[in-house]
Formats: C-alpha cells, structure tokens, sequence
C-alpha cells in the first residue's frame, strides 16, 4: 500500500483548484503561523516569481490579515469570519480560513468571481478536513 504524504494531498487540492476555475493566478495554504504549507504552482530555484504567493512574507501577511480580521469581526460580534477579499488595480486576493490554516487565492482582474469563490470555499473545507485528519 502506497502512502501518499499531507502535503501530496494539500498540493493536488490546490491544483485541482486551478484546473476547475478560470481566473486563477496562483494559491497557497498557510499555517496559523503564518507558514507555508503549500503552494500552487509550486516555486522553484529557477523562477522564484512563477509564483507571487509563495514567498515567506506573503505567507506571513496572509495569516496576519486573517488575524486581524477575525479579530475584528469578533470585536463588532459579527460571528465568525467567512472570507477575506481584497481588490487591486491588478487583481484580487480572496481568503479563507480553512481549519488550523488559510487558503489565499491570487485571481485575474477579469475572473468571474462568483465561480472562484464557490471552488475555494469548498477547496477550503477540504483541505481543514486534510489537516484535521
């Protein structure tokens, strides 16, 4: 019996991700410590830039904007946090708390919304499921 290892998993979940929705530049699963987990597509060595989410300092951003959000939801006692959305010039950022760790999506200007934040709201749950286990 072959064991397939978390980050194997947490990895084909983001890529499934991309492959079922238009519009995604790139995503990453970040721990409550502002860690990287994973990251879709995956850096490299060769090119660091393939994928803009996956520096350290994103990662950490990532989880500190959850933080701080969640904080402030508690604060304004508007229930728990749901998703984080974030829209540039460029592009959109969307975020969502995905069990001891957050999903962030990287999204094209144009991209039809509604779909993606269906996909990574489920992407999510699976992969707080993933970590869980």
């Amino acid at each position: 019996m072959i064991k397939e290892y978390r980050s194997e998993i947490l990895e084909r979940k983001l890529k499934t991700l991309h492959v079922a929705v238009d519009g995604i530049k790139a995503s990453v699963i970040v721990n409550v410590d502002g860690l990287l987990v994973a990251a879709f597509p995956p850096g490299n060595e060769e090119n660091p830039h393939e994928n803009p989410t996956s520096s350290p300092q994103v990662a950490a951003m990532s989880s500190t904007l959850i933080g701080l959000a969640q904080k402030t939801l508690k604060r304004l006692e508007q229930g728990q946090l749901e998703r984080l959305l974030m829209e540039g010039e460029e592009g959109v950022m969307v975020v969502f708390p995905a069990g001891r760790a957050s999903l962030a999506v990287l999204c094209e200007k144009g991209a039809r919304l509604s779909h993606i934040l269906y996909a990574a709201k489920k992407a999510a749950a699976d992969i707080s499921e993933v970590l869980e286990s």
